[in-house]
């Protein structure tokens, strides 16, 4: 065995969704998103176009994306729900750090989008696992605008790029007990085919 499978198992198992409400103001060294980072480009990526772009606030940075995300939501929003608004604005503050997570677009279109797509979805999980072995909170945030021209914008995008989400990390709370987890076992959504 190449590696140790049991220790791959537990963090693969470990692995929760955490929201900013439960981290601590504990701060995070720019050196360890670097390491998120890196290991978030060993995803698999079909014709090595390594689709994923990060952008990373922290500090300061990380108010002027909460600003961008009520103030967007307020205009895109038939009715304001002040949680929702309240949410949008002051999470980006109660992380340590937030990555807006996008999809760079093949300018030749070799690669079919969807795949595309797909390769920076498994390069969020393998920074969801990186956060879940350092024991760090991490919450992958989609509101529904962030698909929209006006995310490309702020963030910098061309027009068939896609920004896939909002990566927010932090420490957790010392009070703060780590869910557990479950899952339907294989035998509800597996099919063997011996013949």
């Amino acid at each position: 065995m190449r590696h140790n499978l049991s220790e791959i198992t537990a963090v693969l198992k470990d692995r929760r969704t955490i929201y900013p409400e439960f981290y601590s103001d504990r701060k995070i060294h720019e050196e360890q998103i670097e390491q998120i980072l890196n290991n978030a480009i060993w995803a698999p990526t079909h014709g090595m176009t390594q689709p994923w772009r990060f952008q990373v606030f922290t500090g300061e940075g990380r108010k002027k994306l909460g600003n961008f995300l009520c103030e967007t939501y307020q205009s895109h929003a038939r009715e304001i729900n002040v949680l929702k608004y309240d949410k949008l604005k002051n999470r980006p503050l109660m992380a340590g750090a937030v990555i807006a997570v996008s999809m760079a677009r093949d300018p030749q279109g070799k690669i079919l989008e969807i795949e595309e797509i797909e390769a920076v979805a498994c390069a969020i999980q393998n920074m969801h696992l990186t956060c879940t072995a350092w024991g760090l909170g991490a919450f992958w945030s989609t509101p529904k605008f962030i698909y929209e021209p006006v995310m490309n914008e702020f963030l910098g995008l061309e027009a068939a790029d896609k920004c896939l989400g909002l990566f927010y990390i932090g420490y957790v709370k010392e009070d703060y007990e780590w869910p557990k987890g479950q899952r339907k076992p294989i035998e509800y959504n597996t099919k063997w085919v011996r013949e």
